[in-house]
């Protein structure tokens, strides 16, 4: 095997050895050890006698919950389908009550019926759990979002590979023409999967595919933009941005408050996490916190416009770059030409 031709192999086996170890270090990292950190659950009662049990859940907790109390069970139910707790225990000698909201997060209320059932045990009584969101029977899990989610991920960052290499001789404007159509054919396709083929949507399938639309040009954008700038490696990019930091980040599986701080922090503000919680506010909490998750989407979306303009500019200055070195280029053979004639002239007298 000749040298040259070895190295040529081995700097392309470089991207898909990257994306394993850091597939591996994402999904590993963030889904092998699901443990609760500040995780917001509420005792109900009124009164020094539940402050002092709230306090004696927190002290024995320690960093894994964050308790507060609420005076009335309807307060509680409001804070679950607000999302603000996780879980709300109603304490009773002979009939403790663990109040979950099953949409938001099933994986959510299972760590808090793990957490409240050996407190109720503790009093004798066993624990009546009640579901006031639960999931629609299509999706009993509600991971059927999560999965949603990789359906149009892979559409759209896939995308890219075909508009960056395939629509490389189109002009930019023409690129971005077909981000837009790409991406409202695979928004189309997503919420025919939410909606006719699986049933994860019973109703709200426009806002479904609004939100699909959104989210699947904001990561088409970026990688039509990206793709100049960065030629071939734009695909290990595209993995590392929407696929190892996305799924792992988006709460799609597991909350944030059941990951670690980095995976955590990332929910705040990644694409992913705005599009699930997104849906799951159109489908399940009466569009509750749907303009923040709105404007996540399109704060990427942005993004992405801003590098697609600047991909733009730099093709530009390159194309008038080729363009000034092609046209001098036959000047310059012109000038070499008359210096010969010159010099043989010269050579002549």
């Amino acid at each position: 095997m000749r040298g040259p031709a070895v190295r040529h192999v081995l700097t392309h086996l470089l991207t898909p050895l990257l994306m394993c170890l850091g597939m591996g270090l994402a999904y590993m990292g963030a889904f092998v050890q699901p443990e609760p950190h500040h995780m917001p659950v509420a005792i109900v009662g009124e009164g020094p006698q539940a402050k002092v049990f709230a306090q004696t859940v927190k002290n024995e907790a320690g960093d894994a919950l964050d308790v507060r109390t609420l005076a009335h069970r309807s307060d509680a139910v409001a804070e679950l389908k607000d999302r603000h707790i996780t879980g709300a225990y109603v304490p009773s000698d002979s009939a403790p009550e663990l109040i979950v909201a099953t949409a938001a997060s099933d994986t959510g209320a299972t760590v808090v019926e793990k957490i409240f059932t050996p407190i109720a045990a503790d009093h004798g009584a066993p624990l009546k759990v009640t579901d006031v969101v639960g999931n629609v029977d299509d999706d009993p899990t509600g991971q059927g979002l999560f999965f949603l989610l990789v359906a149009v991920s892979i559409g759209s960052y896939a995308s890219v590979a075909v508009l960056g290499g395939a629509g490389a001789a189109l002009r930019m404007r023409g690129r971005a023409l077909l981000v837009v159509g790409v991406s409202g054919v695979v928004s189309a396709i997503g919420a025919l999967l939410a909606g006719p083929v699986f049933h994860l949507a019973h109703h709200g399938l426009a806002g479904v595919w609004g939100l699909s639309w959104l989210y699947s040009a904001g990561i088409l954008f970026i990688g039509v933009g990206l793709h100049t700038f960065l030629k071939r490696w734009t695909t290990l990019a595209m993995m590392v941005l929407f696929v190892m930091l996305n799924f792992t980040s988006s709460g799609g599986l597991f909350r944030p408050e059941l990951q670690n701080g980095f995976f955590g922090a990332l929910n705040s503000f990644w694409n992913g996490a705005g599009y699930v919680d997104g849906l799951r506010g159109i489908l399940y909490f009466g569009h509750d916190g749907l303009l923040r998750n709105v404007l996540t989407l399109a704060a990427w979306l942005l993004v992405g416009l801003a590098l697609t303009l600047a991909a733009a500019a730099a093709e530009r200055r390159h194309a008038a770059n080729e363009a000034e070195t092609v046209a001098g280029t036959p000047a310059r053979a012109a000038k070499e030409e008359e210096d010969e004639e010159e010099m043989e002239e010269a050579v002549g007298v």
